[in-house]
C-alpha cells in the first residue's frame, strides 16, 4: 500500500518533474509471473525511474548502507529504501549478500518483479562496466526470464557527488525478453553463468549506446579512491597491465615451440 503512494503520490510528481521520464518497450514487461530486470547503472535515480514507468511492482537489491546509516537522515533514507520495496544487500560479504540473493529468488519464484543492477555499482564515468555473475545465478535458479533495461540519462538528473537534482530528459528504454530455459539443467557451472552474464551486458549495451569496458566497475572505483586518478586513467592502467602479463605468457609459449 505505502509503496503505490510513494510511487504515485509523493516520489512520482517529483520524478516526473525533474526527469519528464519517458518508457520504450513497456509491453515487454509480462503481466504476471516472475521475471527479472537487468539494467545497467548510471544514478540512485535508477531505482525511482524505472518501477515509476510500468506498472508492476518492481523490488530491487540495494547496498546496506541505505539501511543503516546514522541519525535522522539515516532513519529517513531506510523508511524511505523499505517504503520503496528495496532489499538490502551487503557488498563483499558472502553469506549476508548470498541471504539477500535467496531473498530475491524467492520473490521471483513467488511471481514478483525483481530489479538488478550486473555491474554491481554505479558507472564512475558513465560507461558500461562488465557484469557480475550473479544476475545469471539468480535467472537460472528460478527459471525466470531476463528483461534488459537500458536506463539514459538519470546522470544527468541525478549526477554522482551532488545533492541537489537537475532537470533533464531520462529514457527507460526495456529490451525483450531473453530465454535462459536450455541452462536451466547446467546451474553452478561458473562457464555458464559468464555466457549468460556477458550475453545480458552485450544486449543492455545495444539497448544503452554506452561505451563496453571489460573490467568490473568496482575495482575501478576502489583504485580510484586510493590514486585520486580519473576512472578513463585507471581503466588504461589495467588495461596496460593486463597487456603487458598477456604478453609475458606468451613469450615462454613462444620458446617451446
Amino acid at each position: 500500500m505505502f509503496y503505490w503512494l510513494m510511487k504515485r503520490i509523493v516520489m512520482g510528481p517529483l520524478l516526473r518533474f525533474f526527469g519528464r521520464p519517458v518508457v520504450e518497450g513497456a509491453h515487454n514487461i509480462p503481466k504476471t509471473g516472475g521475471a527479472l530486470i537487468a539494467s545497467n547503472h548510471l544514478a540512485v535515480a535508477d531505482s525511482f525511474y524505472m518501477p515509476l514507468m510500468i506498472r508492476r511492482r518492481v523490488t530491487f537489491p540495494a547496498k546496506s548502507e541505505y539501511f543503516t546509516s546514522p541519525g535522522i537522515k539515516g532513519a529517513l533514507m531506510k523508511f524511505f529504501f523499505t517504503a520503496a520495496g528495496q532489499v538490502p544487500i551487503v557488498r563483499g560479504s558472502g553469506s549476508a549478500a548470498n541471504a539477500a540473493l535467496n531473498t530475491c529468488k524467492e520473490l521471483l519464484a513467488d511471481g514478483n518483479l525483481v530489479g538488478i543492477y550486473p555491474e554491481g555499482t554505479r558507472s564512475p564515468d558513465g560507461r558500461m562496466y562488465r557484469g557480475k555473475t550473479g544476475v545469471a545465478r539468480m535467472a537460472i535458479a528460478a527459471r525466470v526470464p531476463v528483461i534488459p533495461v537500458a536506463m539514459i540519462g538519470t546522470d544527468k538528473v541525478n549526477p554522482i557527488g551532488s545533492r541537489m537534482w537537475r532537470r533533464g530528459r531520462v529514457t527507460v528504454r526495456f529490451g525483450k525478453p531473453i530465454d535462459f530455459s536450455r541452462y536451466y539443467e547446467m546451474s553452478n557451472d561458473r562457464f555458464v553463468e559468464r555466457s549468460v552474464t556477458d550475453e545480458i551486458m552485450y544486449e543492455l549495451m545495444e539497448l544503452s549506446g554506452q561505451e563496453y569496458v571489460d573490467v568490473y566497475a568496482a575495482k575501478v572505483k576502489t583504485v580510484m579512491d586510493k590514486s585520486g586518478k580519473s576512472a578513463g586513467q585507471v581503466v588504461d592502467d589495467i588495461r596496460a597491465a593486463q597487456a603487458k602479463s598477456q604478453a609475458s605468457r606468451a613469450v615462454p609459449e613462444q620458446i617451446a615451440s
